[in-house]
């Protein structure tokens, strides 16, 4: 990503010495993207300065509200004020500066910043080009580009992106992808992503992936798997599995973990069989007990 003093080739004139310059109290002082003093009588926006002020009116401000600032903020705030100058500002030569006029400018105008040389404009572009232009950049160089493209792509057109070389983007395909689709990412080397699957996945492929080797997929297979498939698990290896198999699973179950090695999962089997013995009594020595009882007497 280019610093906010970089040069790119065939820059116009620098500034000329300052006139009328200022910044908020304590902020970062006013700067010019090439470096030295901001200029106001060189902008060609210099005319917005007599606005500033004027009732219900927005100009500009050095070190405020300026697009030839090399802080990112006031320019965005400079565009906020003017979004109608942001077309015209597709191609300044500062990188800032196209980045955050693709915020505010016209959609139709997004698909010339395509191929733009710098990321940062290319991740603005991802995230505001209409979604027949989308997939332009789903084979972009930078990760985070292809990334809000997969945050974006309509999920039928997700599958293109499910061997993305970038975990983070196949993690976002993994949970938008169409469900008939995700068994397909169930083997992903990357943990993170298999996560992500395992917190969509439905049965029967849901069961398949019950012996990942990752114990936090595992984990999530158990919160998910309906309560009579949980004795499979009764005997894997991660203590917490074993916990969700304790909580959940029917009480026949049980007694594969009454002495098992964790304290937690012995608690917690502790725990239901005792709720299992006072529900028992109450529904032996409840009301509708007694009545039972009276009328097997008489």
């Amino acid at each position: 990503m280019n610093a906010p003093g970089h040069t790119h080739a065939a820059l116009p004139p620098g500034p000329r010495p300052p006139q009328d310059v200022q910044a908020a109290p304590g902020d970062i002082p006013a700067r010019h993207w090439q470096g030295g003093p901001v200029d106001c009588s060189a902008c060609v926006h210099a005319p917005l300065r007599a606005r500033q002020g004027e009732a219900g009116q927005k100009g500009c401000e050095p070190g405020y509200a300026c697009m030839q600032d090399a802080y990112a903020r006031r320019i965005d705030r400079f565009f906020r004020w003017h979004p109608e100058l942001s077309d015209a500002q597709l191609d300044h030569p500062y990188f800032e500066v196209r980045a955050i006029a693709a915020r505010y400018a016209s959609v139709f105008r997004l698909a010339a910043l395509v191929d733009d040389p710098d990321e940062t404009v290319r991740m603005q572009v991802a995230l505001r080009l209409p979604l027949a232009q989308l997939k332009r950049l789903a084979a972009d160089p930078h990760r985070e580009v292809r990334i809000r493209v997969a945050l974006r792509l309509a999920p039928a057109e997700l599958a293109a992106l499910r061997n993305d070389p970038d975990y983070g983007v196949r993690e976002r395909v993994a949970q938008r992808l169409p469900l008939a689709l995700l068994p397909s990412m169930a083997h992903d080397p990357e943990r993170n992503v298999r996560m992500r699957v395992a917190q969509r996945l439905e049965m029967p492929a849901l069961l398949r992936i019950a012996d990942d080797s990752a114990p936090e997929v595992r984990r999530i297979v158990a919160e998910r798997l309906p309560d009579a498939l949980l004795p499979r698990l009764a005997a894997d290896a991660d203590w917490r599995v074993r916990w969700e198999v304790a909580l959940r699973a029917p009480l026949a179950a049980l007694d594969a973990l009454r002495d098992d090695a964790d304290p937690e999962v012995r608690q917690m089997v502790r725990t239901r069989l005792a709720q299992q013995t006072r529900q028992f009594r109450l529904d032996t020595s409840g009301p509708a007990a007694a009545l039972c009882a009276g009328a097997h007497h008489g």
